[in-house]
């Protein structure tokens, strides 16, 4: 019987390259409570040419905590209407997939936007809200969350904000303040363990959180960072359990919170994703299993 408290979710980038079908099979098969995919993934399955009633069939039985990703959240002017459009469309997968979330992350992805000189080197690399003051940053952003939630809100979903280690305001503080500011009652942070230590936060940081806020943990490892801009294909380029961090220390301060909600296997090993996704998700599962141990 699938689980009501910790549920295991199987996230698609374990298995970057796969469809969603395979996706479906990996998490089923082995006996994950459920799956966290992305609209991409999602699209694409509808896109080939089945149907909304055949996607729910292949999902039936998986709980489904979100899907993602609509980046760049912060961005304005004409860039805003694009993302909120972007927004809504994703809110509709979302829906067509049964999901109780979308999730949303900060930007700029490109990191090149803080080498010396990069706007007169790349003048068309977008760049958010890298040259504005602190606070400028995060009225907008928090703003521009309202807006997402409000969409969601409409759809009946939650939103779940990730904000990416090399942006601006990427640290649990700046976050609470965005979601002290955006004032809605559907939006959660989301903890992922590479981010929270390449941008400086810890397990003790953690431990702090209002359990309310947390809707779910991305379960991940890193390779030695020491400073600096983080390189993610790089530092992330490790399988779970064989990096630097403390999985354990940072599970602990996580459920000292008292939370119980979901843990997702993200990852971004890519000699794992390239062999077998099922051996590779088998692995992952009992790791999981044994830090969470109820």
């Amino acid at each position: 019987m699938p689980r009501t408290q910790n549920q295991l979710i199987y996230h698609s980038m374990a298995s970057k390259p796969n469809t969603l079908a395979i996706d479906i099979e990996i998490a089923k098969s082995l006996g994950f409570d459920g799956l966290e995919t992305s609209g991409a993934k999602i699209a694409a399955f509808l896109d080939a040419g089945f149907s909304k009633e055949e996607l729910k069939e292949r999902l039936g039985g998986l709980a489904l905590p979100g899907i993602g990703f609509l980046i760049d959240l912060e961005r304005q002017g004409e860039g805003r209407t694009q993302m909120l459009n972007e927004a809504e469309a994703l809110c509709a997968l979302a829906c067509a997939a049964g999901a109780k979330g979308i999730e949303a992350i900060t930007g700029p992805l490109d990191i090149r936007v803080f080498e010396a000189g990069a706007a007169e080197r790349y003048p068309g690399l977008y760049r958010g809200l890298i040259d504005l003051p602190t606070a400028e940053q995060t009225e907008l952003t928090a703003a521009n969350l309202r807006a997402v939630a409000d969409i969601a809100a409409a759809h009946g979903l939650l939103v779940y904000l990730e904000a990416l280690s090399w942006t601006p305001l990427n640290n649990l503080e700046a976050q609470l303040r965005i979601l002290d500011r955006c004032k809605r009652d559907n939006v959660r942070l989301v903890i992922d363990f590479w981010h929270s230590y390449t941008s400086g936060d810890t397990p003790e940081h953690i431990s702090r959180l209002d359990k309310e806020l947390i809707y779910g943990v991305h379960l991940c490892d890193s390779l030695p960072f020491t400073g600096g801009i983080p390189d993610e294909p790089m530092l992330r380029d490790v399988p779970t359990g064989q990096g630097v961090l403390n999985l354990q220390e940072w599970v602990d301060a996580v459920k000292s919170t008292g939370y119980t909600g979901w843990w997702s296997c993200e990852l971004f090993c890519k000699r794992q994703h390239q062999d077998n996704s099922f051996a590779v998700a088998a692995d992952l599962k009992s790791l999981m299993e044994s830090l969470i141990a109820e």
